[in-house]
């Protein structure tokens, strides 16, 4: 049992709008009817397009003992007449709620309470999150056990879901918090109230909804925001807001970094010697942001007091996964980098690519950037530019916003350059597969809702 009825409704403030159900408490949570389980607690969102409520006597008939609802829904009679005639019917309880977001973030925040020596760590930053939450979960995970977010599930609902997954046997949870608007970091921090908190770096994603890396870079540092005498925030140390970000009021904040010589040694699709207290770390993953990402875990594993030997075992133990950084051999061999995109991250994939040599043509299907609000035209335009000045030998550009940019750059280039809208997905891949011959390298790189991985059978023909 995760909760029980009583603590539930003290937890969430919340009102008894019926109590039919035959357990105490529920063993698990969700937000989507699809994955009720017997003795669910059931929790109906409103989004923009969709509203849960409507899916509460679905979750019943699929086994959910408790459901939230809120006041708008309550407030019609015939509402409250007929969920308290569906839990009756499925011997099930229904909590009126103000929000039912709240109160699934507030249950959250009720439930962690029952595990006070559980080690919180708390990743966010415009990139590398998920990567770095990945490498330090897999350094922990040689001394202790760890529990984790899986995959992106970061956000206001994907970090309260997440935490219902620790249990007694954990010893540590490592939880990445994403952002998808104003405010977002800090209600996060509000449920985890992390004991460590990273920053990755400050970038340009999310600038259209936040509108400068000023105000970014105050949404990050939230993330200390219920820090107290003994936690600890680590930031990068080269970073422009390194100095805003280590002004807290209480906590301590560390830099990390791989600025010092002889601490690592690029080596390329291979990924990077690390050197670190006599141990040699052979780092699976390319990419100077990615040894960045790793010197963000070895900080926080060497706070610890991790031994050496776990930062090693760790870090050449993990593997990139999908869409970050995934390397791909094959007759050609591919860099796909599709799960998002930004300026930054672009530019970071366009200066790796240019150190890696290749036997044969090097080949870029640069996709459009998301989220980028009125800066869009500007950041692409860069993008492109930078593009036309790389080492490719050819250029696919996918997505309106970057083929415009594109077209605009491309005038005064003599590089070879292709542009399709997203229509035109299908004739992108019949250009690029008559294109491609055996030793060529491709750079896949864009948002992802172009879904770039969509090309992949094509890269993965066999070539003469």
């Amino acid at each position: 049992m995760l909760l029980s009825f009583e603590e539930l409704c003290h937890a969430v403030s919340g009102s008894v709008v019926c109590h039919f159900s035959l357990y105490a408490g529920f063993d698990s949570v969700t937000t989507d009817s699809r994955t009720v389980v017997p003795r669910s607690l059931f929790v109906p969102l409103r989004g923009l397009q969709q509203d849960g409520h409507r899916y509460i006597e679905s979750a019943l008939q699929h086994g959910a003992c408790y459901v939230f609802a809120d006041e708008a829904y309550l407030n019609g009679e015939e509402n409250r007449r007929a969920i308290t005639a569906l839990c009756k019917q499925y011997e099930a309880s229904c909590i009126g709620v103000t929000h039912t977001l709240t109160a699934l973030q507030n249950a959250a925040v009720a439930y962690l309470e029952h595990f006070p020596r559980l080690l919180k760590i708390g990743i966010t930053g415009s990139n590398g999150k998920t990567t770095t939450k990945e490498l330090i979960a897999s350094i922990f995970e040689q001394e202790y056990r760890v529990v984790k977010n899986e995959g992106n599930l970061n956000s206001e609902t994907g970090l309260p879901l997440s935490v219902f997954h620790v249990t007694e046997e954990h010893e540590v949870g490592i939880f990445e918090l994403g952002m998808n608007r104003p405010g977002e970091i800090a209600e996060l921090a509000a449920v985890l109230k992390p004991d460590i908190a990273v920053i990755t770096n400050i970038g340009t994603a999310h600038i259209g909804m936040l509108g400068s890396k000023d105000a970014i870079a105050h949404e990050k540092k939230q993330i200390f925001s219920f820090f107290n005498a003994e936690c600890a925030g680590f930031i990068p140390a080269d970073d422009e807001y390194a100095a805003f970000l280590r002004d807290v009021p209480q906590g301590k904040i560390l830099a990390y970094g791989a600025a010092a010589d002889g601490t690592y040694e690029l080596d390329g699709l291979n990924g990077a010697i690390i050197r670190y207290r006599n141990e040699r770390i052979r780092f699976p993953i390319p990419g100077m942001h990615n040894v960045q990402n790793a010197f963000a875990a070895i900080a926080v594993a060497e706070y610890v007091r991790l031994s050496p030997q776990a930062i090693k075992q760790g870090l050449e133990q993990v593997q990139s996964l999908f869409g970050r950084s995934q390397i791909v051999y094959g007759s050609v061999t591919y860099l796909l980098d599709c799960y998002n995109a930004n300026p930054d991250s672009m530019n970071a994939g366009l200066s790796f690519c240019a150190h890696i040599p290749v036997h044969g043509h090097k080949i870029y299907v640069l996709a459009s950037m998301r989220e980028l609000g009125l800066a869009s035209r500007a950041a692409h335009r860069a993008v492109c530019k930078s593009a036309f000045s790389s080492d490719a030998d050819a250029l696919f550009f996918f997505g309106e916003e970057i083929c415009e940019a594109a077209i605009e750059e491309g005038r005064s280039s003599d590089k070879l350059f292709f542009c399709f809208d997203e229509s035109n997905a299908e004739k992108l891949g019949n250009t690029l597969d008559s294109l491609l011959k055996k030793h060529d390298f491709v750079f896949l790189k864009g948002s992802r809702g172009l879904a770039l991985e969509q090309f992949e059978p094509i890269l993965q023909k066999e070539r003469l």
